[in-house]
Order: structure tokens, then sequence, then C-alpha cells
């Protein structure tokens, strides 16, 4: 099986996303955020949940900021009027990248957040992002990176910011397109290629877009190449490390490479093939 398959099938079990340590964060803080929208019984219940510290730095995220990042790249009734979903932080070891579990999050995929954090620059923590019920995650990732902001000390450029918050948005758009797993494979893919060698023309950009889809067996409309192709032009004008990019992208590799070559991950596998076979027998059986 080639690598590429792999890393698409198993994104979503590495749950592999980084977030920058603060200079004055160390090893085991927590941050919380949460929905301003949340009553105080949703509260107590979420942060029962994240298994919450008894007096953890709590991140408040607004409707309005979820707006404020949103708003040029999905309509206001997608965004919604209330800021619900809500997200745990464990600062971890330098170089250890990040784990993210999700629960009652309906739109934006454990991956979706990965790509776009490591855009923003963040990496090593444990994350957990949950809502009182389905929602579709847009405001853990502007609470994630306020969070970020407030226990570093450092400022992220606004432009990046809103880059982040396009990349989630038009990956998840190409989701419900192409699925989830494969738009997020996609973006990592073109991020890995940026990495090595920044494209100086849009041919050279379309290039690499296209020839990423092609080594992951996706099919782009023109319309989605052209999407990509606006994204990815505004990111690499951008002052964003891709140096760091490239060294999560290969973190995550390494990750689930490991995972693979474990007992935990060759189970995984042997549970997976056996699954397959019984759809497979059972759609024959309906056709008997």
């Amino acid at each position: 099986m080639k690598f590429h398959k792999i890393l698409s099938l198993l994104l979503c079990f590495s749950l592999l996303l980084p977030f920058t340590v603060a200079a004055d964060a160390t090893e085991g803080d927590v941050i919380i955020t949460l929905g301003e929208n949340l009553t105080e019984e949703q509260k107590q219940n979420l942060l029962t949940e994240m298994n919450a510290p008894k007096d953890p730095l709590i991140v408040t995220v607004s409707n309005k900021e979820e707006h404020q990042y949103l708003g040029d790249y999905i309509p206001k009734g997608k965004i919604g009027t209330r800021a619900l979903s809500s997200s745990s932080i464990t600062i971890t070891a330098p170089d250890t990248g990040l784990d993210i579990k999700t629960n009652n999050i309906s739109w934006v995929t454990d991956e979706m957040y990965m790509n776009a954090l490591i855009t923003a620059g963040v990496k090593d923590a444990k994350i957990y992002i949950t809502a009182p019920f389905a929602v579709s995650g847009t405001a853990a990732l502007t609470g994630i990176i306020k969070a970020y902001e407030l226990s570093s000390d450092q400022v992220i450029p606004e432009e990046v910011k809103q880059i982040a918050n396009e990349e989630m948005v038009k990956t998840a758009e190409l989701g419900d397109s192409i699925g989830a797993e494969n738009a997020a494979a996609l973006i990592a893919k073109i991020k890995e290629e940026l990495a090595k060698n920044t494209p100086k023309t849009e041919a050279e950009m379309r290039a690499i877009i296209e020839a990423a889809a092609k080594e992951l067996g996706i099919t782009l409309t023109e319309a989605e190449i052209q999407s990509l192709l606006s994204l990815f032009n505004k990111m690499k004008d951008l002052n964003i490390d891709w140096n760091q990019v490239g060294e999560q992208v290969n973190l995550a590799k390494e990750k689930i490479s490991k995972f693979l070559e474990s007992e935990e991950g060759q189970s995984f596998l042997v549970k997976l093939q056996e699954f397959l076979v019984s759809l497979i027998d059972a759609i024959k059986a309906i056709f008997k």
C-alpha cells in the first residue's frame, strides 16, 4: 500500500496537530477555551468532560470573533449566532507534535484543525475539542489561536489568522466534494511541497496542486483548482515559517510509520482488512 493511502486512512487515528510551546508556558500547563454562549450548566459539563484542573486558564470565544475570522469565507448562517465549541489545550514537550480528539464537531475534522494550526505556527500540545451538542466547530480554531497568543505573549499577525481560518473553511468545503480525509491529505501534501520549494509563478503553483492531487488519486474540478490557487498564493506571500511546516508534516509521517510498525498498528490493519472483506461479502449477498 502506498504511503499516501495509509496517510489518508490513518490521519484520523494519528490526530497529529502542533501547538507552539510558549516561552512562559511549561509542559503540563492547561488552557481551556469556552464558547461565550454556553449556559453555566453546559460550561460545567464541558469542564468535567475535558477533565479541567481546578483553576485553569480560561479563554472565552465570542460569536463576534467567529464572524470576524470566518465572515469572508462562509455564509453568516453557517457561522450561526452562538459560539459553543470549546477546547482543552495541554502543553506537551517540544517536538512531540499534537494529539487531537473531537466530540460533537460535525463539519471541521481533526485533520483540518491540524492543517490550519500548522499554518498559524502552532505545535506541541494535546487538544480536545468539544461542544454540548453537534456543532460545526468553527469557534474552536479561533479559541485555540487566541489561547496560544495569551499563553505565549506572542502575537499572531491578523493576516495569518485570516489565512488559517480560510484554509480550514476551504478544506471543509473541498471535503464536501472529495471527502474530508482526501481534502486534508491534499492540503498537507501541497504544504509539504511548498516547504521544499516555494513556487515563483502561478503556473508552478498550479503544477504543485495538480501533481499532489494526482499522487493522491484525487480528481479536482477547475473551480476547485482555482480555489486552491487563491488560497496558496495568499499563503506563500505571508510570513509563514515553511521550515516548521515541513517539520510538522514530517513529524506526522514519522508517527504514522511508527504506528504502522507497532503491534497496535498491525492489529488495526488486520481488523480493517477483515471489515472490508465482510463488507464486500455482504454486498455480494445482496445481489445473489
